[in-house]
This record gives structure tokens, sequence and C-alpha cells, in this order.
């Protein structure tokens, strides 16, 4: 790094704006760099007058002086023209955009009352008030306490829901006449519940996807579990997915998601019924890319956590989600999704939110299991499913099935089934072969 040899203060008598100079040079190449008069020349060091042009700065220096004066005005011109330009586009691409899917839209069902399932009731049905949202829950006293005084007593007591939303038990109730069925049932038991209920699901309705994971025993997505459940192949379906924690939401902060559908139609439909002035909604056609980021980033989570648990720094939990999010790219991309998608917001968007954020349920499970407590006991303490403990194993069959491996997303099956401690899991992680990063 240069070194400047000389400090100009404003008490300096030769110092003004005009016939002050600078000159910068290596401290091997010690330079003295003074303010003169002309007729006092010098031998014993380089000098120069103020009033002369300094030596040129040397080119291998470090620090460029520029004349910030006269450059930050058109610095400034250019960051407000290109601000004024993307500000035109949005407005043009929004006018053009404009469809009727809200004002067309007169009753949604929402079928789960989760944590996430009742911040989406409650964004959907605060984008209209004459729109009726109905929640599907299975708990009657968390049915009684919306509709009575209109807060989930069990997941946001805290948080007041829209007047229009109304919970039920009664399936046939909430699905009949709903333009769109939003889905927030755990995975595990996905296709049980759909199956109870299929006889009063439309055919044509768009069912949107909340729910992260795969089915263990048959290693499905919710693409693949909804139309087999309904027992309709043509099922509409759209996968909302990306980093969004379900009371941020409630608290309508900034945030960010991605629709994702085969049908490009349904995916700026959901996009538009769904986008505001605090939820941003980028659409994909990228369904198997979006879905497998994020089952697999609730598994890396945990993986996340146990590094935290057992305090290994934070060298470790970059190196540990750095090749996570590249295994996970393996298995994605040999499944026929595009690698873009993986570094998305389905993608190193969620992955960042769960990995690095103690509100992460799975982030908490792993946090627990390094600090050396039970599975069983950490999963019964919790009121929320953590759908990275029953996807892992699903995960790890995935990866044999397309020939993939994944060693950190194995060494979190090897721990939940009880086969490997976390400390010897990190042993062998750390023992595996040095390799070229691919």
């Amino acid at each position: 790094m240069e070194t400047p040899l000389l400090d100009l203060s404003s008490r300096n008598a030769f110092f003004t704006p005009k016939n002050y100079s600078l000159y910068y040079t290596k401290p091997s190449k010690l330079t003295n760099l003074s303010l003169c008069c002309p007729d006092k020349p010098t031998t014993s060091h380089r000098r120069f007058c103020a009033d002369e042009s300094p030596p040129p700065i040397l080119e291998d220096t470090d620090v460029v002086l520029d004349l910030v004066t006269e450059k930050t005005p058109n610095r400034r011109r250019i960051v407000r023209l290109a601000w004024e330009k993307l500000v035109r586009w949005s407005r043009s691409w929004r006018f053009k955009a404009k469809t009727d899917v809200l004002e067309r839209t007169n009753k949604v069902a929402v079928l789960g009352g989760g944590s996430f399932g009742t911040a989406m009731a409650a964004h959907i049905a605060g984008r209209k008030p004459q729109l009726e949202v109905n929640m599907l829950l299975r708990d009657p006293q968390v049915c009684q306490s919306i509709n009575d005084s209109h807060y989930n007593s069990k997941y946001f007591p805290g948080h007041k829901l829209p007047i229009n939303v109304i919970a039920t038990t009664d399936a046939k109730a909430a699905l009949l006449g709903a333009d769109f069925c939003f889905h927030a049932v755990p995975v595990q038991f996905s296709s049980s519940f759909l199956e109870s209920i299929a006889d009063h699901v439309d055919p044509h309705v768009p069912f949107i996807s909340l729910s992260k994971g795969l089915e263990l025993n048959t290693l499905r997505m919710m693409s693949q579990i909804i139309p087999h459940a309904l027992r309709n192949p043509r099922q509409p379906f759209v996968a909302l997915s990306g980093p969004s924690f379900a009371s941020e939401l409630m608290n309508k902060l900034p945030t960010a998601m991605v629709v994702a559908s085969k049908d490009k139609k349904l995916a700026n439909a959901a996009q538009q019924l769904l986008a505001s002035s605090y939820l941003r909604i980028s659409t994909s056609s990228d369904v198997t890319g979006v879905e497998i980021a994020g089952a697999l980033k609730n598994v890396l989570a945990i993986a996340a956590g146990i590094v935290e648990g057992m305090n290994l720094g934070n060298n470790s939990m970059a190196a540990l989600v750095a090749q996570g999010c590249s295994e996970i790219r393996w298995l994605a991309t040999k499944m026929g999704a595009k690698a873009t998608t993986i570094t998305g917001l389905s993608g190193t968007g969620d992955i960042m939110l769960t990995c690095f954020v103690n509100l992460s349920r799975n982030r908490t499970v792993g946090v627990r299991l390094g600090s050396g407590e039970n599975l069983d006991d950490i999963l019964s303490s919790m009121n929320q499913v953590a759908e990275g403990v029953s996807t892992a194993g699903a995960v790890i069959a995935l990866a044999q099935k397309y020939n993939v491996k994944m060693p950190v997303l194995t060494a979190v099956a090897r721990i939940i089934d009880n086969e490997l401690t976390p400390q010897k899991a990190v042993l062998e992680l750390m023992g595996l072969p040095q390799v070229e990063e691919v």
C-alpha cells in the first residue's frame, strides 16, 4: 500500500486549493516531498515548488487520485439517470402485467392452520377486504379462537387477523366455490389429508403449495403428491417458495418469494394474487428446482445448527453451507432442474435464511442435536414440524437413485437415525479425500 508522505493541513501557509500537490511512493523508494521557493534548491532531497508541476504519480501505485470535485456531479447524474430509467421500466412492466386476477377472486381456501398457513391467509385477506378466506383446520379450539376473537391462539396469539378470515373444520364448506386453494399441511401428512377431502375439491381449482419436503416412503414432491392424492393428474399446481418466515410476513416486513408452475399463465395469476407493497413475487417454470431446493435446505439447516451447537466456529459454518449448496445443486440438476434456480430465491435465498437465523425450526433442531440433546426429546418439545427431520432419509434415497454423492446431507441423515454422533460426523467429513472443487 502506498504511503502519503505529507499531511497538508489548512494551517500551512502554502496550502490552497490551487497550489498543493501530493506525491505518493512506496516506502522502499522513500522520497521527501516539500513545498519551497525556486530560489532555494536542494541536493539532499528531491524537492519541487508548489507553483511547479509535481512529479508524475507512479503507475504502479495502489492509490489513484481523482479530481473528485469535478467528477462527483457526473457520477451523481449517471446514478440518477440509471435509477429513473429503472423506475420507468418498473412502471411500464407493472402496467403491462396488470390483470384483474384479484378483482375476479372472491374466495380462497387455506388448508392448514399452522404458522405459515395463518400468515398467508392474513396476507391474502388483507389484499382485498371483500375476499372471503376460509381456513380449513382440525383443531376446534383454534377454529373458535379465529372466528370469535380473530386470533390464532396457538401460533399467533399477538396478531389480530383480518375479519374476512374465517376458520372451519368442514372441508366442504371451506372448498366450495374457492378460486384458489393454498396447501399448508406438512408433507408427511399431505397424502392422507388430501385423500380425505378429494371429493370436495374442484378439479380445476389451482393448488398453491406452501409445503416443503419429500414424502419419506415414495420420495415424491408436492407437485406429485397433490394430483396423485386427488386422483386428478391435471390438477393445476403452483409451488410457492423463498426466504420467508411467517412472523415477518405477519409483520408486513419486505419479503421476496417465487411461484413456480409449468403453466406460465397460472404462475402469472398467482403472482398477481399475492404481490403487494411488502411481498415481491417472481415467477419460474422450474417446478423441480424450486421444490428440491425447498426440501433440501431444511436438511442443510439441521447441519448448520449442529455446527452452531458444537461451537465449531464461523469457518466451519461457511464451509459446511457452501458444500451443502453444491450438493443440492448436484442433485437438482441431475433431476432436470436449472442451476440458476438453485442460486435464486428458492435456493440460496432460502438456504441463507434457514441456516443462519435462529427462527428456523430445522436449525433449532440441529443446534440442540449439536449440544447433545436426544432427537426424541427435541421433537416432543416442539409444537411445529421440522420437515428436515423426515426429509433427510428421503434425500439420501433420492441421491442414490440419481447416483449423486452428498456427504454433508448424508451425515445429517445418519445423525438423525442415531447411527452417528455429531462429533464422529465432523471427523469423518474432515477426513474425506481432498478433491477438486466442482
